[in-house]
C-alpha cells in the first residue's frame, strides 16, 4: 500500500528523469559493454519496510484502513462494470461486422449464382477478410504485447514478473479493437482469452487514478499504487474477464486462482466472487439448453466412454501443442525478432489460406442435407426439426442448395457452410444440440480444417483467443463419436446402451476433453463449463474427463500457456522448486561481487551503482558502530553477524531536481544530523573556553585555576584522582 506522498513523489521524479530507471539503463547500454543485461524485472509484491514506508504507516488511522477496505470493494465493483462494457463493445461490434460482411457476400452470391459465376462473391469475402486482418495486425505493430490471448503474460505478471506494457491503456485498446477485427475477419480465434487480458488491464489501471498515456489524468489518490495492491486488482480483473466471457463468475474466480494468480487471500475471494456475480447471466458465449428431450443426460456406465474420450482428447491436445510449439519457434526465429511488418504479412497469409480453405470446403465438399417438418411429414427422415424451434432453421445456410426445395417441399441446407460460415458460438451450439444434422464426412472435414488453421493462427500477430476454437474442435470430435456410435448401433443393436442419452452430451465431453488436453486446467474449467451449460449434472463427467485429459497430455508436454511462457524465456517461478535445488545454499547462486550501499554515502557512489547495474533494489548495509563504515568490503565480511541490512528500491535511491542530484533522506535522520552538528559546535566552544584559562585548583600539592564550568570539572577530577 502506498499511502505516502513521499513514495509517490519519488516514483514521479524517477519517471520524469530517465537516467535512473532500469529500463533506460538497458536501452542505452553500449554494445559490447560489461553492464549486465536483464530482459525482465520483478515486481515488488513484498512491502519494503524502509523509513519512508514506516513513516507513512504511522499516519494511518483506523478510519484510514476502513476507508481503504471500502474502496477496495467499490473499485472491484467498478472493474466488473467496465469489463462488462468492454465485453459488450466487442460483442456488438463483432456481430455488426459479421452481419455486414455476409450481407454483402449474400447479395453478390445471389446476384451471380444463376450465372454460375460465384467466384466474385468469394473474392469479395477474401477482400473483406484481408482488410480486417490488416487492421487487426496493425494494432499489434503499435503494441506487440497485445498479440495472442494475453493469458501467459497476465500469468507471468501475477507471478511477480514485470512484463513491459502488459497493463497499459494502449494495450487495452489494441487488444479490444484488434480482437473484434480478428473474429469478424474469419480467423479461427476466440475473444474470450483477450477478454481476460482486457479485464486484467482494467483492474490494473482503474484503481491507480492516473494514466501514463493521458498525462492530465493524475488524481491525488495514492493508496493503491503499490505492486502488491495492484496485483490483487489485476486478479479481480482477470476473473471479471472470465465472468463476462462465459457468464461464469465462480469459474472466473477459480480460473484466476488456478491458472493465473500466484498469490491469493480470503478477502480477495469474497470481493471477486460477490462483485462479479452480476456478470453471471449475460456472456459472450451461449451454449443453449441441454435438457430438451426425455433422454437422460448420462448414466454411470457412460463414464467408461467419457474416460476413453478424455484420453483421446489429451492425445489430440498434446499433438496440437507440439505442432504449435514448432510454429512458434519458427516465428520467434524469423518473424517476431525481425521487422514487425512480417508479422502483419503472416496474418494476411493466414487469413487468405483460411478463406480459401473454407470456400473450397463449402463449394466442393459441402453436402446439401434435407430436414423435414415433423408435422408435415410424420414418416420422418434423417433430419427433423420441430415447428416450435425455428432457431436451427434460421441459423442454417443453404449456399449451393435448392432454394425452394424439391417436389415434396423438402428444404435443404449446406452442412459445411452452416458450421464454417456461422459465428463460432453458433456452430458450437448446433454441434451440442442438433442430432443428426451433420454427417460423418462433414464432421471429419471441419475437425481437420479447424485443427490445422487454429493451430497455425494461435500466436500470430493478431489478438487471438484459444477457448472457442478448441471447443469447436472438441465438439466436432464428440459429435463424430456420437454419430459413429449411432451408425454402429444399426449393425450392432447391443450398443444401444451407449446411445440412449442426450445427443449433445458426447459433443460437450469431446469439447471438454480437447480443451483440457490443450490448456491442462481442471477445476476452473469444470466450473466454467457447468455454469455455461447451466447443467450441474455434468459436473462429474466433465471433471473426470478433464483429469484424464490432463494426465495423458502431461506425459508428452505442458499446457499451451506454459509452453508459450517457456518459449518467451520468461522466468516464471513455479509452485514447486526442482529437487536439485534442495541441496543448494545461498552462496551457490549469489553473485560474489555483492552490490550494496551504506546509509551515509556519496552521491557519486549512488550514481555509479545506478549506471552500472540494472538492479531494482539495493542492499543498505548498516554497521553497528560508525567507525566500521569506512572499512573495505573484505573487512566488512568478517563483521556480518554484527550488521543489519534493509532493501531500498531503485526509485528511492536518488532524486534529481533542477539538474542537481541529491540524496533523499528521512526527516528524522536530517534532524539528528542537525542536532549532532549543534552539539559538536557547543563542545568545541566549551573546550576552547576551558583551555584558554589558567587552572589554579589546589589538590594534593597540585595547583589549578578554574571558574564556572571549569571549577566543577576540576572538582570532579580532583575527587577521582
Amino acid at each position: 500500500m502506498i499511502g505516502s506522498r513521499y513514495l509517490s513523489d519519488m516514483s514521479t521524479r524517477s519517471e520524469r528523469h530517465h537516467l535512473l530507471t532500469s529500463e533506460e539503463v538497458h536501452r542505452k547500454r553500449p554494445k559490447g559493454s560489461d553492464i549486465p543485461s536483464k530482459d525482465y524485472d520483478s515486481l515488488d509484491y513484498d512491502n519494503c519496510y524502509n523509513v519512508p514506508y514506516k513513516k507513512a504507516l504511522r499516519t494511518f488511522s483506523k478510519k484510514t484502513y476502513l476507508h481503504m477496505e471500502v474502496m477496495r470493494w467499490v473499485l472491484v465493483g467498478f472493474i466488473g462494470v467496465f469489463t462488462g462494457l468492454v465485453a459488450l463493445f466487442i460483442d456488438v461490434c463483432v456481430r455488426y461486422l459479421f452481419k455486414l460482411k455476409f450481407s454483402l457476400f449474400d447479395k453478390v452470391y445471389h446476384a451471380t449464382v444463376e450465372d454460375g459465376n460465384v467466384i466474385s462473391a468469394f473474392l469479395l469475402l477474401l477482400g473483406v477478410n484481408v482488410l480486417f486482418a490488416i487492421i487487426a495486425s496493425a494494432f499489434i505493430v503499435i503494441e506487440p504485447v497485445a498479440a495472442g490471448s494475453g493469458i501467459p503474460e497476465i500469468k507471468c505478471y501475477l507471478n511477480g514478473i514485470k512484463v513491459p506494457h502488459v497493463t497499459r491503456l494502449t494495450t487495452l485498446v489494441s487488444k479490444a479493437v484488434g480482437v473484434l477485427f480478428s473474429v469478424a475477419g474469419g480467423f479461427f480465434v476466440g475473444k474470450e482469452g483477450p477478454m481476460i487480458h482486457s479485464g486484467a488491464i482494467v483492474g490494473a489501471g482503474l484503481p491507480q487514478f492516473r494514466s501514463m498515456f493521458f498525462k492530465f489524468i493524475n488524481l491525488p489518490y495514492h493508496f493503491f499504487r503499490s505492486d502488491r495492491e495492484k496485483r490483487d486488482f489485476v486478479s479481480s480483473g482477470a476473473a471479471a474477464g472470465v465472468a463476462a466471457a462465459f457468464g461464469a463468475p465462480i469459474g472466473g474466480v477459480l480460473f484466476s486462482l488456478e491458472e493465473g494468480s500466484s498469490f491469493w487471500n480470503q478477502s480477495l475471494t469474497w470481493r471477486t466472487g460477490l462483485q462479479f456475480g452480476l456478470l453471471g447471466t449475460p456472456s459472450l458465449v451461449d451454449f443453449g439448453v441441454f435438457q430438451q428431450s426425455e433422454r437422460q443426460l448420462w448414466k454411470a456406465y457412460h463414464l467408461i466412454v467419457f474416460i476413453i474420450m478424455g484420453a483421446v482428447g489429451g492425445l489430440l491436445g498434446a499433438l496440437f501443442n507440439s505442432i504449435n510449439t514448432q510454429i512458434t519457434i519458427y516465428r520467434l526465429k524469423y518473424l517476431i525478432r525481425s521487422r514487425r511488418v512480417w508479422r502483419m504479412a503472416e496474418a494476411v497469409l493466414i487469413i487468405m489460406c483460411t478463406t480459401a480453405a473454407v470456400s473450397i470446403a463449402v463449394t466442393v465438399l459441402g453436402t446439401c442435407v434435407p430436414f423435414r417438418n415433423d408435422d408435415d411429414d410424420p414418416s420422418g427422415g434423417d433430419h427433423i426439426y420441430s415447428p416450435g424451434d425455428t432457431s436451427f432453421r434460421n441459423e442454417t445456410i443453404d449456399y449451393f442448395c435448392p432454394d425452394h426445395g424439391d417436389t415434396k417441399n423438402v428444404l435443404y441446407y449446406n452442412d459445411l457452410a452452416t458450421i464454417l460460415f456461422n459465428p463460432q458460438e453458433t456452430a458450437i451450439k448446433q454441434l451440442f444440440h442438433q442430432n443428426g444434422a451433420f454427417t460423418l464426412p462433414t464432421l471429419w472435414i471441419v475437425f481437420l480444417v479447424y485443427f490445422i488453421l487454429a493451430c497455425w493462427t494461435y500466436g500470430a500477430g493478431i489478438p487471438s483467443g484459444l477457448f472457442i476454437p478448441c471447443l469447436v474442435i472438441g465438439a466436432t470430435y464428440g459429435r463424430f463419436v456420437a454419430t459413429a456410435l449411432t451408425v454402429l448401433e444399426k449393425q450392432f443393436p447391443i450398443l444401444h446402451f451407449l446411445t440412449n442419452l442426450y445427443p449433445g452430451t458426447y459433443a460437450l465431453i469431446g469439447a471438454a476433453s480437447f480443451l483440457g488436453g490443450v490448456v491442462r486446467m481442471t477445476i476452473s474449467l469444470t466450473v466454467i463449463l457447468i455454469e455455461s451449460t447451466n447443467e450441474i449434472d455434468y459436473g462429474l463427467p466433465i471433471m473426470l474427463t478433464l483429469m484424464v485429459a490432463k494426465w495423458v497430455g502431461d506425459i508428452f508436454n505442458h499446457g499451451l500457456y506454459d509452453i508459450h511462457v517457456e518459449l518467451n524465456k520468461t522466468p516464471l517461478l513455479g509452485w514447486e522448486s526442482p529437487h536439485r535445488m534442495e541441496k543448494l545454499t545461498a552462496e551457490d547462486v549469489m553473485n560474489p561481487d555483492l552490490k550494496y550501499l551504506y546509509p551515509i554515502t556519496r552521491v557519486g557512489s549512488i550514481v555509479s551503482q545506478l549506471r552500472t547495474t540494472a538492479h531494482s533494489a539495493f542492499l543498505i548495509v548498516t554497521p553497528v558502530s560508525l567507525d566500521k563504515v569506512h572499512q573495505k568490503p573484505q573487512t566488512m565480511a568478517h563483521h556480518t553477524p554484527q550488521l543489519y541490512s534493509r532493501r531500498e528500491p531503485r526509485e528511492h535511491a536518488l532524486s534529481i531536481d533542477s539538474g542537481t542530484a541529491y540524496v533523499r533522506t528521512p526527516f528524522g535522520f536530517q534532524l539528528s544530523c542537525v542536532v549532532g552538528f549543534v552539539c559538536v559546535c557547543v563542545c568545541l566552544s566549551v573546550t576552547q573556553h576551558l583551555t584558554s584559562r589558567t587552572m589554579n585548583c589546589s589538590t594534593n600539592n597540585t595547583t589549578y585555576s578554574a571558574s564556572g564550568i571549569g571549577r566543577n570539572i576540576c572538582r570532579v577530577f580532583s575527587e577521582t584522582a
